[in-house]
């Protein structure tokens, strides 16, 4: 029965060595890497929680190319749900202490959503919006304004620790030199 649990308990330790250890991005991170634009770009970022982006839609747009259609309180809303731990990656980076991370696969469109530090968060990347009223978020995504719950604000930028770490290690061993005869 022992040799069994011990064969579990190995088994178990080879497989949580093997996953992704995600922790989230800091601004302390960030800071004592000092990472270029270029180096978080070769970063996989993930989110910590559910984000969902909703906006009311009239007769007039009634074609929907992402998301989908709701109909709530008799109004249309077209609703964009990035589930927990959806990969994505930096596009750019309008401050240094601001990214604009995409989670879509279609490239060159301006579907992306930012994240910044909060203190309130202890300088975890945090998602941003425009402004926060009451429990409400106004956010631009896609070149349309959409709305987000209040908990949307809590979704931290996840990164794997031990992959981010790798981004930057350029090393060479130095043999010395001799004094020539």
């Amino acid at each position: 029965m022992t040799k069994y649990i011990l064969l579990l308990l190995g088994f178990t330790g080879i497989l949580s060595s093997c996953s992704p250890r995600l922790k989230p991005f800091t601004q302390e991170l960030n800071n004592s890497y000092d990472w270029t634009e270029s180096d978080l770009k070769q970063i996989q970022f993930y989110i910590s929680s559910d984000i969902i982006l909703y906006r009311e839609i009239g007769s007039e747009t009634s074609q929907i190319v992402d998301g989908g259609i709701r109909i709530k309180d008799g109004q249309k809303v077209e609703e964009i749900i990035f589930k927990k731990g959806t990969p994505g990656v930096l596009l750019f980076s309008p401050k240094s202490d601001r990214f604009a991370i995409s989670f879509d696969d279609v490239e060159g469109t301006d579907r992306y959503l930012m994240f910044g530090p909060s203190e309130n968060a202890r300088g975890n990347f945090v998602l941003l919006a425009k402004k926060w009223r009451q429990n409400q978020g106004t956010i631009s995504y896609n070149n349309d304004i959409y709305y987000t719950d209040a908990k949307s604000a809590y979704a931290i930028l996840l990164v794997d620790i031990k992959k981010a770490k790798k981004v930057k290690f350029n090393s060479k061993k130095i043999k010395g030199r001799k004094i020539s005869q």
